[in-house]
């Protein structure tokens, strides 16, 4: 089965930093793209960033392009992080990692879903 958990939420103040852990398993890792995504309180879901597990391409939204940055572990490629710098309280949400099958997937094609972990920004 294609299990996806998202961890590491939690509460920081503005301008902190946290960083957010997706683990996977259940698919053969490098044929898929891992996206992280975010939805707030009365708010459509959107999409941050995702990476190309086969090549490590990235792409990052506007909205936290500078501030976020999603990688891979190296050793454990089941492993997906989205360090988050600079937050802000408009951060606030419930961010999820999901997965779809390609290289450079689009948003809509993300079939795959984790449980989401809550990051709430203080101001």
């Amino acid at each position: 089965d294609v299990q996806l958990q998202a961890y590491g939420g939690g509460l920081v103040q503005a301008g902190g930093s946290l960083r957010l852990s997706c683990a996977a398993s259940g698919f053969i890792f490098d044929d898929y793209a891992i996206g992280w995504f975010r939805q707030a309180p009365g708010k459509e879901r959107e999409g941050l960033s995702h990476i190309s597990s086969s090549d490590g391409s990235t792409y990052y939204a506007d909205s936290v392009k500078g501030r976020f940055t999603i990688s891979s572990d190296n050793a454990n490629k089941n492993t997906v992080y989205l360090q988050m710098n600079s937050l802000k309280p408009e951060d606030t949400a419930v961010y999820y990692c999901a997965a779809a099958y390609g290289l450079d997937p689009p948003w809509e094609l993300y079939d795959f879903w984790g449980q989401g972990t809550q990051v709430t920004v203080s101001s």
